[in-house]
C-alpha cells in the first residue's frame, strides 16, 4: 500500500517483491492521506511514506527500494547496482550513476501516458527487468558508432 501516481521507487519496490519475494503480491495505490488508514483497515503493508513505524521507507540518503532489499536480506550485486540507480533517480542524486536521469525520465514518461496506477505498474515491470538484466549480464557491454571493422 502506497501513495497514488507511483514513479521510480514506488514502481521499483513492487518489481522487487514480485521478482524476489512473492510473485503473487498485490499492490494498492491510494491518496497520500489515506495510506496509513487503509493499510491498517486492510492489513496491507504501507511503503514509501514518511510516517513513524513504516519500515519500508526512506532512511537517511537511502530510499524505500534500499529498505526492501535490506529487510528481506536479498544479497545480489546486480540489485546493489540498480539500487544505486533507483536511489539516485528517486532522490535527485543523478551523480550516483549515469543511468539515474534516464530512469527518472522513463518513469515520468510512463506516468504521463498511463493514467491507471495498476496498469502503470504492469508497464514498468519489464523496465525494471531490463535494468536488472543489464546490471547482471550486460553492464560491461558498450555500443558505439561507427562499428569496428569486422563487427
Amino acid at each position: 500500500m502506497t501513495r497514488e501516481a507511483p514513479r521510480i521507487d514506488r514502481l521499483a519496490c513492487p518489481w522487487f517483491v514480485r521478482r524476489f519475494i512473492d510473485p503473487e503480491a498485490k499492490f494498492h495505490y491510494v491518496s497520500p492521506k489515506q495510506v496509513s488508514a487503509v493499510a491498517a483497515e486492510t492489513g496491507a503493508i504501507p511503503y514509501d511514506i514518511a510516517e513513524p513505524g513504516v519500515e519500508f521507507s526512506h532512511e537517511g540518503p537511502r530510499c524505500s527500494f534500499d529498505a526492501f532489499v535490506k529487510l528481506f536480506g536479498v544479497r545480489d550485486p546486480a540489485l546493489d547496482r540498480i539500487a544505486e540507480i533507483i536511489r539516485g533517480a528517486d532522490t535527485s542524486r543523478h551523480d550516483l550513476a549515469p543511468q539515474c536521469a534516464g530512469l527518472l525520465a522513463i518513469t515520468l514518461g510512463l506516468g504521463a501516458i498511463e493514467g491507471d496506477d495498476h496498469a502503470l505498474l504492469e508497464r514498468a515491470m519489464p523496465l525494471y527487468d531490463g535494468l536488472y538484466g543489464w546490471a547482471r549480464f550486460a553492464s560491461g557491454e558498450t555500443h558505439g558508432w561507427p562499428p569496428k571493422p569486422g563487427t
